[in-house]
Formats: structure tokens, sequence, C-alpha cells
């Protein structure tokens, strides 16, 4: 019963924490950083983001995300106001 509750309790902070995303700039985050502020990118795809950003250079709009697979334009839309492309100091937001 105590593991039960506490498994539970765990569910409810880590859905928590996902649910209070902070907006992430998509070209300086690390992979960790992608997955806990990107809902529906876990560790995977954010090691794919990371992978894609080091092989081709930064992000140049948001839309490139879907380069990426598993990566699609409805996950890009549920995320948007959390997604940046910070260059030289000057926030892009597509």
């Amino acid at each position: 019963m105590k593991k039960l509750l506490f498994v539970l309790i765990s569910l409810f902070l880590v859905l928590s924490f996902r649910a209070l995303a902070e907006p992430v700039d998509i070209n300086a985050a690390d992979a960790q950083t992608l997955a806990l502020n990107i809902k529906g990118v876990g560790d995977r795809k954010a090691a794919r983001i990371v992978s894609y950003r080091e092989k081709y250079g930064p992000f140049k709009s948001i839309e490139e995300l879907e380069n990426i697979k598993g990566i699609g334009p409805k996950l890009i839309e549920k995320n948007r106001a959390n997604l940046l492309i910070v260059n030289n100091k000057a926030v892009v937001s597509n």
C-alpha cells in the first residue's frame, strides 16, 4: 500500500511539473531540458533534437523540428507557446 501511494504521489508530481513547462530555446537547451519542457517529447526525441542541431546547426524556424523523426505539426502546435529560438540575443517566435 505504501509503494502504491508513493508511486501515485510521484506520478502526480511529475505530471504537475510537466504542466508548468517553461519556454525553451531549442537552439541552446540540452536533451534533459527539452524532454522536461516540451509536451510529447521524451528522452529519445529530445536526444534526436540535440543530434539534429549538432549535425545541421541551429534551428532557423520552429517548423524545422518536423525534420526530426517523431515530431510533426500537431506536436509543434501543442507546444508553440513554449518553443523559442534565440539568436544573437534576439528572440524569434514563430
